[in-house]
């Protein structure tokens, strides 16, 4: 299967859902890491984000998870920051559609 990446810029592209299996294409692309905004439970037959992380980890790409329902908090904002200042290169953010994973990015200092 082929994900479809939104590319807000070459350090944070998007996408909606993604699976396990999904782990060796976003390797394979290039992506260094994983930022994960869904918060788990939101819609009955999707992965969890344990599921996904074990896949993940075993693949050998960092994973956060930073949940969003509503507006951002401060938390969020201080995690995302901290993720990807600890993650070097691309990092592919997802949730439902793409769209809390790139308003994460929005916040970062410029």
């Amino acid at each position: 299967m082929t994900i479809h990446i939104t590319r807000i810029d070459n350090r944070f592209p998007t996408t909606g859902q993604i699976t396990p299996q999904d782990i060796a294409e976003i390797k394979s692309k290039g992506f260094s890491g994983i930022v994960c905004a869904r918060p788990d439970n939101e819609e009955r037959g999707r992965p969890s984000f344990d599921e996904i992380a074990r896949a993940a980890k075993e693949s050998g790409l960092p994973i956060v998870h930073i949940p969003v329902s509503g507006m951002l908090s401060q938390g969020q904002v201080i995690r995302f920051e901290e993720a990807m200042a600890r993650i070097q290169g691309p990092v592919l953010g997802y949730c439902r559609s793409g769209a809390r994973a790139g308003s994460l990015y929005t916040t970062l200092r410029r």
